[in-house]
């Protein structure tokens, strides 16, 4: 049986699906690394999963990211509408999104998990320990979460090893890791850092875009490597040449896992590059030095397979145009 379908952009319809079972999607839930209840969490583990066959990486980190959006809540923020070579674009003023007390407090305990993978993060955990006492247990994270996302799911796809991905509190660690690897002959990083549309862009790689400095291309990074940089990085999971968009999943974005749809354009190598937006500029690509992708990733995720192959399911999701699944195919795990 085959199920088309066509969606909006719009604010996502759906609640939060829980996790799959194992059996369909072999994930550990990043709660599973902590115990206790807020204001008295702690780490029980710090490791990561075995290092996995390189062909399996990239669906790897596609299917994590995409199963963790989805216990957030398939939230999406589209900024294709303020793509700055609009003749009507208008630069929107940022806002701090909401957060549901009650959610943020379900999902505490997987994103002290999301930081439980950072070294040297053991402080951060303590110190949302005395902010939850204080404030309460829906209270935001004191500190940035968006990098401990990106090494958890890093960590769980079984890139462990900090010669192959630099696990760390700031998304700077593992870009300069990947700048230096574009030179290293002798380098085992599973990221290698591009100037955006220099190559193609594929699901599983990451784009990122900083903000002081305002940084316009990797060789302005280059020159600061190892310096402190507010940046930040998303995983891409799917591509649209059509509607010139390209869809990522991160962390801590507006304060919770979201995915962006950032307006892209066709360059003049025939490739999908990210637009400036709202006065910001996508100035990396790192790309997963891995068996490129087909073009069905994202729909082909078991997560999403779930979602839109579940007959009891009224609901619908706002992600892309045309979704074309086959539901007679069981999920397979990854």
């Amino acid at each position: 049986m085959w199920l088309m379908f066509v969606f909006p952009t719009s604010v996502a319809q759906l609640p939060f699906s829980e996790r799959l079972p194992k059996q369909l999607l072999d994930v550990d839930a990043p709660s599973t690394r902590v115990v206790g209840a807020t204001g008295d969490m702690a780490y029980v583990e710090r490791g990561c999963r075995p290092a996995l066959p390189t062909a399996a990486i990239r669906s790897r980190i596609v299917n994590t990211v995409v199963q963790e959006w989805a216990y957030f809540g398939y939230n999406i923020l589209d900024l294709t509408q303020t793509r700055e070579s609009d003749p009507n674009y208008t630069p929107q003023r940022w806002r701090r999104a909401p957060i549901d007390p009650l959610e943020a407090t379900r999902v505490a305990s997987s994103i002290a998990g999301h930081w439980s993978t950072t070294p040297s993060s053991a402080w951060i955990l303590e110190c949302q320990n005395q902010s939850w006492n204080s404030r309460g247990s829906g209270s935001r994270w004191r500190n940035p979460w968006s990098a401990a996302f990106i090494s958890w799911v890093m960590c769980e796809s079984g890139l462990g090893d900090p010669r192959v991905f630099r696990r760390a509190i700031a998304h700077h660690s593992y870009i300069d890791q990947a700048i230096t690897a574009t030179e290293d002959d002798a380098s085992m990083a599973a990221f290698m850092a591009h100037d955006p549309g220099e190559f193609p862009i594929l699901p599983g790689g990451l784009l990122c875009r900083s903000s002081r400095p305002n940084y316009q291309s990797i060789a302005a990074r280059r020159q600061q490597l190892g310096e402190g940089a507010r940046t930040h990085c998303d995983i891409v999971v799917n591509l649209d040449s059509t509607n010139r968009r390209i869809m990522t999943i991160g962390g801590n974005v507006r304060g919770w896992v979201r995915l962006k749809l950032l307006p892209a354009e066709i360059n003049a190598d025939g490739l999908l590059a990210p637009a400036p937006y709202n006065g910001r500029r996508i100035f990396a690509h790192l790309k997963l030095q891995e068996t490129p992708a087909n073009d069905h990733t994202l729909e082909q995720s078991p997560t999403v397979r779930s979602l839109l192959c579940n007959e009891n399911h009224a609901g619908r999701l706002s992600i892309t145009d045309t979704f074309s699944i086959e539901c007679s195919k069981s999920v397979s795990a990854d």
